[in-house]
């Protein structure tokens, strides 16, 4: 087990460009509907967790996955698994980079790849959004979230997405602190 994890990791370390997000899709797919590790609302709660914590979200995702299998070892074996392939791959351009950016080829897939993993980011956002529950407070928070990124975007500003967390997370507690005294003044009035 601990080998399929590496092996498994590995694979989406090596062969998904553009980062964390990008490779949640493929942590989804192959993590939760192929090999059935985690469920989806595993990787949901991983994935916002990750995104509060240092460290980029692909990793901690693995190391979760990894440690839901096989304790500290899986976990061991999962980070080191799609973290490998980028050490190896930045280690080998680092080398060359001078040149190697100067050939036409390579530009031009990097091109490619840009879009690409626009797509696979735009791809995780539409699947979590669609098996997100249905609850006002969560369609309304993300719709402002959205629209906070899409303003900041045309504008040229530089938002960051902990600023949206924090937000997120305080209309969140306010409103449950608010609907929990609500409750218990109804409770004390019977």
């Amino acid at each position: 087990m601990l080998w399929t994890l590496f092996l498994t990791f590995f694979r989406i370390g090596a062969f998904t460009f553009g980062g964390g997000y990008a490779m949640i899709s493929v942590i989804e797919n192959i993590c939760v509907e192929q090999k059935k590790w985690i469920t989806h609302e595993d990787l949901v709660n991983v994935t916002v967790i990750a995104e509060s914590t240092p460290g980029p979200v692909a990793i901690n995702c693995a190391t979760f996955v990894g440690y839901k299998q096989k304790g500290i070892w899986g976990s061991i074996a999962a980070t080191l698994g799609v973290v490998l392939p980028s050490f190896i791959i930045i280690w080998a351009i680092s080398m060359f980079l001078e040149r190697f950016l100067e050939i036409a080829w390579v530009a031009s897939a990097f091109k490619g790849i840009r879009v690409a993993v626009g797509l696979l980011i735009l791809d995780v956002g539409i699947k979590m959004a669609r098996k997100m529950p249905k609850e006002p407070l969560r369609i309304v928070l993300m719709i402002a979230a959205l629209a906070a990124m899409l303003l900041a975007g045309f504008l040229g500003w530089n938002l960051s997405t902990i600023v949206l967390l924090l937000c997120a997370a305080a209309v969140s507690l306010a409103v449950f602190l608010v609907q929990d005294t609500l409750k218990r003044k109804e409770g004390d009035q019977q």
